[in-house]
């Protein structure tokens, strides 16, 4: 039996051949793939005058800055998301159901059908068989592309329909003239609403044309890390001949990804690395103090200092020494006891005589710091102040007033810190606790307070451990002190994974753990009833509860209390009064109560692992052992699975951090959004370590050796967009 073979030899191995709009193709309605949003303001200032894409209509300069290209060099770096195979055609009876093939083929019928519902068929015929196609949104051209007679070449999945093989909704064009096929594959790039795949492709034709694609890499640096021409990798990513190797293209493994790949990650080191040197030439007051009140503090401690903890102090006072301002990211798991370190760099401030400003992003936090830095400083004289938008009206100008004439040398607050009518008297230090919760423009409002002519130091610190590779790509220009032990006496938090189904057994151990003298959270995600989520509640939880434990005093607290009940419910938990406390994810940082020693986590399947990972270092901070309950609901997804799988596993925070590195990539977890920093587009902080590591090590010789190049390489990757960075 004779086997009817493609026109054409197709690559030993298969690209990820799927639809996509095409201007050329008639037939397909997928949507726009949208990616680097970008707010259509930026696009108003692309004029003619001050644009290499002046050529184009100003609609179309803001469609393609919605992509984030603005010049014709962003333009040769849009790389293409997938490519098509139309270099060969494949015969109808030849064609395998659910691959994306390319046919050829006569119009011998087509028709409107209105059941069961409306839509437009067509039948198409080859020499080998016959094949359907069905359209359930046409427009009148396609009708008329489609009458009997014409030929047309069709790009689809086949299926076995009612009548035999068919396409649904392909991507086709009719052959007026003799057409070749294509001689490379065909890229199918991100785009957005107005912009087609076509247009698109002749931008990049003439981007790659028109724009200097020659090498910003010395040759020795080039054939030392082996790595291919620039110019010669874009231009294969955007035209890769029909015989390469597709897994390595989709894969990103091919040696012209590596390359882009490597540039992308050179010009973020690079600005981070020039970033770091200007602001070594921003002054700072030094703070050089004889530590007096730092070992008044230390001696009244009942703790004693971990070494990891006097290591990173040190690592501070060294930075607060300097007459240029200190930018330190204090990192360290849940419990580490990052708080007192952060209280003896104030006193080095404040000893200076300078003020000290404690920033956190919630009303709990901030308000548990205050309660810390009340408790160690005010026995050595120190006035703290408290400010929020919660206070009253004369609490709050009490507190303004304090911070202006400086009769408070510590004001503890939460955004409220940074708002106009706040002004310092001599600000010396900032502290941001969590700091990845604010925005960019926060954080400098808040350093601005510090005066036009001296900035303040700024210690940053976060409970959330930043794997290696994200502190090497997006915290390079910041100096990173860790705290890598947990202080004596705490017991490893033991995770435990129940079904919802099991939920007795779940209120026996909070019975018998209360009823023996210890506390217990029960941490439910939502506040109100959601029929889409289908969530147990806070509120609802706790009226159950209550009615389940009449022995018990049981809590609540969540975000829409007014802050004196927060504070209320909180008060009598830490005292012991209250012996379960039901709360919403507020409780994720700053609560320490060490009698709490059981943690149930209500729909924990729907949590991210940094949250839960957080929301377990309430509990263990005492001698005594202490569990976690995850409660899940069946169904589960493999997402939520895997998730739950990697906090029962492990308790290393970093680990739990990479682990969440490699779920969501950096784009989430730093949140791209309001992190200032351009996030990486192509390459993989989990899969590319060694070209990180290599860019890294490059950065250094390039700001050494070759400015020119430097200041290219920039040019081509950020286009001006350098200053762009985390501050």
């Amino acid at each position: 039996m004779n086997t009817v073979q493609p026109t054409k030899r197709k690559s030993a191995t298969s690209l990820p051949v799927k639809r996509a709009p095409s201007a050329e193709y008639k037939g397909s309605s997928t949507k726009a793939v949208r990616t680097g949003s970008t707010p259509k303001s930026t696009a108003a200032v692309l004029t003619p005058s001050d644009s290499s894409l002046a050529f184009t209509t100003p609609a179309a300069r803001e469609r393609l800055a919605r992509l984030g290209m603005f010049r014709l060099e962003d333009i040769v770096l849009h790389l293409p998301l997938r490519y098509e195979d139309e270099t060969t055609l494949t015969p109808i009876s030849a064609a395998q159901p659910g691959i994306s093939v390319q046919v050829e083929g006569v119009v011998v019928e087509t028709e409107v059908k209105f059941r069961p519902r409306r839509q437009l068929i067509s039948r198409i015929e080859d020499d080998s068989g016959t094949l359907h196609l069905r359209f359930f949104s046409f427009y009148p051209s396609q009708q008329k592309a489609l009458a009997i007679g014409s030929r047309v070449r069709v790009i689809g999945e086949i299926r076995q329909g009612l009548f035999g093989a068919e396409m649904i909704h392909p991507r086709f064009r009719a052959l007026r003239v003799e057409t070749p096929l294509a001689d490379s594959l065909t890229p199918v790039y991100p785009t957005t609403a107005g912009l087609s795949q076509d247009s698109l492709r002749k931008l990049v034709a003439r981007a790659l044309r028109e724009t200097d694609l020659s090498e910003t890499l010395p040759d020795s640096v080039r054939s030392d890390l082996g790595l291919d021409l620039f110019a010669t990798a874009v231009r294969l990513l955007h035209h890769p001949p029909p015989d390469i190797d597709g897994a390595s293209l989709e894969n990103r493994s091919h040696p012209a990804w590596q390359r882009v790949k490597f540039d992308e990650l050179l010009a973020q080191q690079l600005s981070m690395r020039l970033h770091h040197e200007r602001r070594n030439r921003i002054r700072a007051h030094p703070l050089r103090a004889p530590v007096r009140l730092s070992r008044q503090l230390d001696q009244a401690l009942e703790f004693e200092l971990t070494a990891a903890q006097r290591r990173a102090l040190n690592e501070i006072r060294s930075d607060l020494a300097r007459s240029n301002p200190m930018q330190r990211l204090l990192q360290g798991d849940v419990g580490c006891g990052k708080t007192i370190v952060a209280a003896m760099a104030a006193l080095q401030a404040i000893e200076c005589g300078f003020q000290v400003a404690v920033m956190a992003p919630t009303e709990i936090l901030a308000e548990q710091h205050y309660g810390k830095f009340v408790q160690w400083l005010e026995p050595l004289g120190i006035t703290v102040a408290w400010l929020s938008g919660s206070l009253k009206r004369k609490q709050r100008d009490t507190a303004i007033e304090q911070a202006v004439s400086g009769g408070a040398m510590l004001v503890v607050g939460t955004h409220a810190l940074f708002q106009e009518q706040v002004i310092f008297k001599n600000l010396g230090l900032a502290i941001i606790d969590e700091q990845h919760r604010f925005g960019v423009h926060q954080r400098l409002m808040l350093r601005m307070k510090g005066g036009s002519d001296q900035q303040p130091h700024q210690l940053m610190m976060s409970a959330t451990p930043i794997p290696r590779t994200l502190a090497m790509s997006f915290y390079a220009d910041l100096d990173v002190s860790v705290i890598d032990e947990l202080p004596p006496g705490r017991t490893p938090v033991i995770t435990k994974l129940v079904a919802d189904s099991r939920r007795d057994e779940v209120l026996a151990r909070v019975r018998s753990a209360c009823a023996g003298g210890k506390q217990a959270y029960w941490v439910c995600p939502l506040i109100e009833e959601s029929e889409a989520l289908q969530l147990q509640t806070a509120i609802d939880t706790f009226e159950r509860l209550q009615t389940e434990f009449p022995e018990l005093n049981v809590g609540l607290v969540h975000g829409r209390m007014r802050a004196q009940e927060k504070a209320a419910a909180m008060t009598a938990f830490q005292s012991g009064e209250c012996q379960l406390l039901i709360a919403t994810t507020v409780i994720e940082v700053g609560v320490d109560v060490p009698n709490a020693s059981l943690m149930i986590i209500e729909n924990a399947e729907r949590m991210g692992l940094s949250q839960l990972h957080q929301l377990r270092g309430r509990i263990g901070r005492g001698a005594e052992s202490s569990v976690c309950i995850l409660l899940y609901q069946i169904p589960i997804s493999e997402t939520a699975r895997e998730r739950l799988r990697i906090i029962y596993e492990n308790s290393d925070g970093f680990e739990v951090a990479r682990q969440d590195l490699r779920l969501r990539g950096p784009g989430e977890i730093l949140g791209a959004r309001q992190s200032g920093v351009p996030m990486l587009r192509f390459a993989d902080l989990e899969q590319d370590v060694k070209l990180l590591e290599s860019a890294r090590d490059v950065a250094e010789v390039l700001i050494a050796s070759h400015p020119q190049l430097v200041e290219k390489h920039l040019s081509r990757w950020l286009g001006g967009r350098q200053d762009y960075l985390r501050v």
